[in-house]
């Protein structure tokens, strides 16, 4: 399902939807070689346990919301887009793009007071050499999630087929993102107490964080992907359990979905697992098959049909919310 539920029992991080980052997407933009698309989506319009519509609010005004870029292959952030929320207290939400490099303490802003989209019209802005969007949308996500906790018994149809999320949308030219294809991933950051921030969701590959992160769940989610492979053999024990591999087996595999980035060559077509991740990706099929090793192959659900031809692609919301 996704990253839709990473918190404890099918729940969101830290109790909080808007905090939940449910995907990442990296391909090039259509029609034009020389700029690419990168997508991070948040905080799911239902919960499953109890069933419901989570909250209206877009995206939380105390948290970060970031992507991290990876330029030289050592799994350590080069660049960092951060986007900051105002409280939808007093009007709309609007929303505050920055663009950090390396260890830089200061940040350089490209585009502020952005209005986050409520309604079916996506509000673009051109900011720089970016283009900006943040807002509700259509959930591009497709998956079955009632068959996945009914023993993969895949009956009940795309579970995400009506829901919404919010979205932030880049449009980035490529060479902005190094010369060389890079590592993706997302991830959201709160308050401390003590006025520093503690990660509270983080992923890049689609899927597995609910699924496998397991009894170690908390420190998974505010972990570092350099640091990943201390959780291999939490991977390789759920993957031992749930595919019936074999314990050099799970292992290999482990390794393979770890460290959690997206890797992407903006140079080549969108494909995952190899490059990216293009919108109508049956990115649950393939997990499916690694986590059931082999035995389970599909759920019978596709790509969705509401995507836009130009940016932010992301269909329009079902449900038109007011601020």
């Amino acid at each position: 399902m996704s990253h839709h539920y990473s918190g404890p029992n099918i729940g969101f991080p830290r109790g909080d939807a808007r905090l939940d980052l449910t995907d990442l997407y990296a391909f090039p933009k259509p029609g034009d070689a020389g700029k690419s698309i990168l997508i991070m989506d948040f905080h799911p319009s239902a919960r499953i346990s109890p069933p419901g519509p989570t909250t209206s609010e877009p995206f939380a005004p105390e948290a970060r919301y970031e992507l991290r870029i990876d330029t030289d292959g050592d799994v350590v952030a080069n660049i960092t887009y951060e986007v900051r929320f105002t409280s939808v207290a007093g009007g709309g939400q609007t929303a505050t793009l920055r663009r950090v490099e390396g260890a830089e303490t200061g940040a350089q802003i490209i585009a502020e007071s952005v209005p986050v989209s409520t309604g079916r019209e996506a509000h673009v802005t051109q900011a720089q050499d970016h283009r900006f969007f943040a807002g509700w949308r259509s959930d591009p996500f497709f998956f079955d999630v009632q068959g996945t906790l009914n023993n993969f018994q895949f009956t009940t149809g795309d579970f995400f087929r009506d829901k919404d999320i919010c979205s932030i949308a880049l449009e980035v030219p490529n060479s902005l993102l190094g010369l060389k294809d890079v590592g993706l991933w997302a991830r959201t950051l709160i308050p401390t107490d003590t006025g520093g921030w503690v990660q509270a969701d983080r992923g890049a590959r689609p899927n597995q964080t609910p699924f496998l992160a397991g009894e170690q769940n908390d420190a998974y989610l505010a972990g570092e992907p350099a640091e990943d492979a201390r959780f291999v053999p939490v991977f390789a024990h759920a993957l031992e359990h749930t595919g019936g591999y074999s314990s050099e087996e799970a292992i290999r595999a482990a390794q393979k979905l770890l460290p959690d980035l997206l890797r992407f060559d903006p140079n080549r077509p969108a494909s995952f697992p190899d490059n990216g991740r293009a919108l109508s990706d049956d990115v649950s099929d393939i997990f499916l098959a690694i986590l059931t090793n082999g035995k389970v192959t599909g759920d019978n659900v596709g790509p969705h049909d509401d995507f836009l031809d130009e940016f932010p692609y992301l269909g329009p919301p079902h449900m038109i919310r007011s601020q």
